[in-house]
């Protein structure tokens, strides 16, 4: 056991994680959220294990198609125009890495993150009371027709790589595998080894609640600035008083930028709005959650009910949700789905934690004992146990076979 205290800043998957990971290490720590666990991006997302989302947004090509997508009515990116002015440099440097070079080393580098998600998972679980959130189970991305598949032959490409080489179902096929699915979807390319979680807000609480059942502290608290002595982490100062520590870890998401910056780092993060539509008493769930390409969305089995999640808009931390965005959601999901009935429906908006680079950031600053886990995009759910992990070791030194730099917390800053 270490006499060492640890505080957690943020009590989503990454950092419910890393708590846990701390407490199996031996540390005091205090878990710290200024809401209740898991009720952020955690609870939104698509739920998926997606071990294969090693592809990042920005691939070659994008800057390139980009305006025609924003034109498009039926495309799943949107922009609230009056945040555009202050998007602009973060979009500058987002863009830049829209190129073959970059998306390769991003994908490398995501491949790190996600590629044993349900293993990961799995042994965060193993014998708790949250285990029974995570479902194995298989991973299908759905197509129009094969053409339509092989148009995204760069991107699976990257991901046959990594190991992951689908199979396939064509035809009549799709149909006979997931009723669910209208006709216009008639090919479907299916990866083995992956999972989902039946109640994404649940499984946090429950991680929590097993972190606190391993003699870890959870606060209800606000972060508002870091103690630094001789260069070192001393104290957290929060809305209700003064913690102390040896150590911390960044893990609030997009609300991690702010914290940056009091410790005088300016990450360019920005946050990307995300929505679900949760259907309650659906007629029929997917057998398998799936990506459905034409549609931009991934549509996921769970306890709750059936819930399709995608949709990209950029316009800031505004907590008010956007009609364009909602209403093409529901008219892809009517489209894809065009049997499926329900007693009733909940919308959701969220905000994803986008670094300009696409890989999220972890590891130490400098010498100061303050650690980050955050920025991971669309991979929050999948990359959070790892990333706990991995922070956890780091924290412990216990020497590693991943390559982090990658992931280095510092890339941003002058002369890197």
């Amino acid at each position: 056991m270490s006499s060492e205290h640890i505080v957690v800043i943020g009590a989503g998957i990454v950092g419910a994680s890393t708590a846990i990971w701390l407490r199996r290490a031996g540390y005091e720590v205090t878990l710290l959220d200024k809401g209740a666990p898991g009720m952020g991006a955690s609870f939104g997302n698509g739920g998926i294990l997606a071990s294969c989302s090693i592809v990042p947004v920005t691939g070659p090509g994008l800057l390139r198609k980009s305006p025609g997508y924003l034109a498009d009515p039926d495309f799943p990116l949107f922009m609230r125009w009056g945040y555009f002015p202050k998007l602009v440099p973060w979009l500058i440097k987002y863009m830049s890495h829209a190129n073959e070079a970059d998306t390769r080393r991003i994908s490398q580098g995501l491949t790190t993150i996600v590629a044993d998600s349900l293993e990961q998972h799995q042994a965060l679980t193993a014998g708790t009371d949250a285990a029974k959130w995570v479902q194995e189970s298989e991973y299908s991305f759905a197509y129009p027709d094969r053409k339509a598949f092989e148009a995204d032959g760069f991107a699976w490409a990257l991901r046959r790589e990594a190991g992951f080489a689908p199979s396939f179902l064509e035809g009549d096929a799709v149909q006979e595998a997931e009723p669910i699915l209208g006709r216009t979807t008639r090919f479907l390319a299916v990866l083995k080894n992956h999972g989902f979680i039946l109640n994404p807000g649940a499984y946090v609480k429950d991680l929590v609640k097993l972190f606190e059942g391993s003699g870890g502290k959870f606060m209800q608290a606000e972060v508002k600035d870091f103690e630094l002595s001789g260069g070192q982490v001393s104290a957290v100062d929060t809305n209700v008083g003064r913690i102390p520590c040896d150590k911390a870890v960044i893990s609030s998401g997009v609300w991690s930028k702010p914290l940056m910056q009091k410790l005088g780092l300016n990450v360019p993060l920005e946050a990307e709005r995300g929505y679900h539509i949760l259907f309650k008493g659906p007629s029929t769930k997917p057998n398998n959650p799936m990506m459905l390409t034409a549609g931009k969305f991934v549509a996921t089995p769970m306890e709750q009910g059936l819930r399709c999640a995608g949709v990209v808009e950029f316009g800031g931390l505004n907590e008010k949700p956007s009609k364009a965005p909602l209403n093409l959601l529901r008219r892809k999901v009517q489209q894809t789905f065009p049997n499926l009935t329900y007693d009733s429906d909940e919308e959701w908006l969220g905000f994803r934690p986008a670094p300009a680079d696409s890989l999220p950031l972890i590891g130490q600053l400098g010498e100061t004992g303050v650690f980050t886990a955050f920025g991971h995009h669309h991979i929050g759910m999948t990359g959070g146990p790892k990333t706990g992990r991995l922070v956890a070791n780091m924290i412990a030194q216990a020497h590693s076979n991943h390559d982090m730099r990658p992931f280095a917390p510092m890339r941003f800053t002058a002369g890197r």
